[in-house]
């Protein structure tokens, strides 16, 4: 609950009862309210304008980033001196002396810290040194569909407690819809800091914000333009290009972004889910953020209907009763509970372990919203002003005897034309981002879709002078049906926006060759590149690809530079802290 300082000009009745108010509202709700009732003159300045803020970040994606900032650009209108520090460009000596410390990490798949917090993180969870003059507290963002739920979050945490820190609110561990959750927790920290303070000055109402613009709280209905399917006949993937219109939008990017999709289930998984739990679609109930809709349209368009977690299936078992469930969720089952979700959807969930009792608004309830979509951006703003590209492969496959299909990837490929319109917003990527300088060479691997941020680099290179030069590795299933962009990446090749060109067609020949086999055989050259300045980007799949393309470029380090497999990592590491080393994986 909010807590007026005891100092503030009401009466303790009075004091109470605007603790109350404030207490239920929003996040978005306070800011408004103390914008509405600001004053129309100049603000005095606020005496406790000195204490110091510092807001640590560790980010995969950019989200960490983006609220670090809103962060201190709140706690700078409420007095603070507020400062953001990356954890990719801070050593772990630098919290020595910090005196308010506030972190915001988000946890990378199943355990892992954001990649370019990972030395950070290992070095801070060997660190030995005491923080007792720190106070301190920490967001943690996750994703409920992994076991692994913000565990870098609580493993900071935890540590900052062991090294004798002081905790001013409890962590806040927020799911992939975490605006809110995020806003509830810095409003803590900063009534925590400001009753903290010596003077005990209050601190400024935040100002009002300015008319509502179009971003990820409020998404821009974007026009599809054109929708084309690259793969050719006969081949096993379906892999679409989709060019969007932005005019109008005031959303601007960069190459090397990502677009936010806001996609909806699809019509034979809503009545999936119906049929499982044997609830009308036109039943209404009423949504965690307050909304009355129909069921049917819930399940369409607001509630994630397929990824089944820990986290869902625990709080549906406390619905149903199941004893079967509840034994499955023991903590002496965890391998036995790994091992039935894996490939299976909610939807399985509701058929092995019927609903009972359980209503429609309760079942709703439990359910976590249907989360945005991100995907690299495959076009230059400066080649195709106005225009958003995106490159989607849908997902289709086969688990547990039934067919399956990913939400967004299907939405685009299945329910969506030319002309339709689906909401989208701009999630920036600072760190994939091409060299300042449009002569630093850059050597860009990405098979598949991974291909998508670097026609985006391509372009862009097209549009500077003078550009240096480019080195793209592109790898994919089969030549006639798989190459994707392939007469334009020829044009880019006679026009000079890109320099080289080797690609890798895995099932072209009986011996599969993959995009690391390619920079082996080039090993010479790339490394060649490397001593020259270039940079060095990945963009794909998470689990093999960049892992193999990682173990290629240590052992091209390692032979043609010359140095043992320890230095190699060294040098490698190196590249990543000077920024020459990006990876957009997935």
């Amino acid at each position: 609950m909010i807590q007026i300082p005891e100092n503030a000009p009401f009466a303790p009745g009075e004091r109470e009862n605007v603790e109350k108010l404030l207490s239920g509202l929003s996040p978005e709700q306070r800011v408004w309210l103390s914008g509405h009732l600001a004053p129309s003159g100049p603000v005095a300045t606020p005496v406790a304008s000195s204490r110091p803020l510092t807001i640590l970040y560790g980010t995969e994606s950019g989200n960490c980033e983006e609220l670090a900032a809103k962060s201190a650009s709140v706690a700078k209108k409420r007095g603070f001196k507020a400062k953001i520090r990356n954890m990719a460009e801070v050593s772990v000596g630098d919290l020595a002396g910090i005196e308010n410390l506030l972190v915001i990490v988000s946890t990378w798949g199943e355990g892992d810290p954001p990649e370019t917090a990972e030395t950070f993180h290992k070095e801070f969870m060997a660190a030995d040194f005491r923080l007792e003059k720190t106070k301190f507290s920490v967001c943690a963002l996750g994703d409920t569909s992994y076991e692994d739920f913000c565990e870098i979050g609580k493993q900071v945490d935890r540590k900052l407690d062991e090294l004798g820190a002081t905790r001013l609110v409890d962590r806040q561990d927020c799911d992939v819809d975490f605006d809110d959750d995020h806003g509830a927790w810095l409003e803590k920290v900063l009534v925590s800091l400001g009753e903290a303070s010596s003077n005990g000055a209050a601190a400024p109402a935040p100002v009002a914000q300015p008319t509502v613009e179009y971003g990820k709280k409020n998404p821009f209905p974007s026009e599809i333009l054109e929708k084309v399917l690259l793969n050719g006949e006969g081949t096993k993937k379906e892999t679409w290009h989709l060019e969007m219109n932005l005019e109008g939008s005031g959303l601007v990017y960069e190459a090397g972004d990502s677009l936010g999709l806001i996609a909806y289930n699809a019509p034979d998984m809503v009545e999936s889910v119906l049929v499982a739990t044997g609830f009308d679609g036109a039943t209404e109930v009423t949504l965690k953020s307050g909304a009355t809709v129909s069921l049917g349209e819930a399940l369409k368009s607001s509630l994630d209907i397929t990824a089944l977690s820990r986290a869902v299936a625990k709080k549906y078992a406390a619905l149903n009763g199941s004893e079967k469930l509840a034994e499955l969720l023991g903590d002496d089952n965890k391998e036995a509970f790994r091992d039935y979700v894996e490939g299976r959807q909610i939807v399985d969930l509701f058929e092995d372990f019927p609903v009972g009792k359980a209503t429609a608004e309760e079942v709703a309830k439990i359910l976590r919203p249907l989360p945005p979509r991100l995907y690299s951006i495959a076009s230059s703003p400066n080649a195709n002003p106005g225009e958003v590209h995106l490159t989607i492969a849908a997902v289709r496959y086969d688990s547990q005897g039934k067919s399956r299909k990913g939400v967004a990837s299907t939405c685009v490929a299945d329910l969506v034309s030319e002309g339709d319109a689906m909401s989208v917003f701009i999630q920036p990527n600072k760190r994939f981002r091409l060299p300042a300088s449009a002569e630093t060479p850059v050597i860009m691997v990405g098979p598949g879709t991974g291909i998508a941020p670097f026609r985006a680099f391509i372009e862009e290179r097209g549009e500077q002078e003078s550009a240096g030069k480019s080195w793209l590795f592109f790898g994919d299933q089969h030549y006639m049906y798989d190459f994707l962009y392939q007469l334009e990446l020829q044009e880019h090749m006679k026009s000079g926006a890109l320099t080289r060109l080797d690609v890798a067609f895995s099932r072209d020949q009986p011996e599969k060759v993959y995009v690391q086999d390619r920079m082996r055989e080039k090993a010479a050259d790339l490394y060649t590149w490397l001593e020259s300045g270039a940079h060095f980007y990945v963009c794909g799949d998470a689990n093999r690809m960049a892992g193999d393309v990682h173990e290629a470029l240590l052992d091209i380090v390692s032979e043609h530079g010359g140095k043992s497999r320890e230095d190699a990592e060294a040098f490698v590491e190196q590249l990543k802290k000077d920024g020459r080393y990006q990876r957009d994986v997935y």
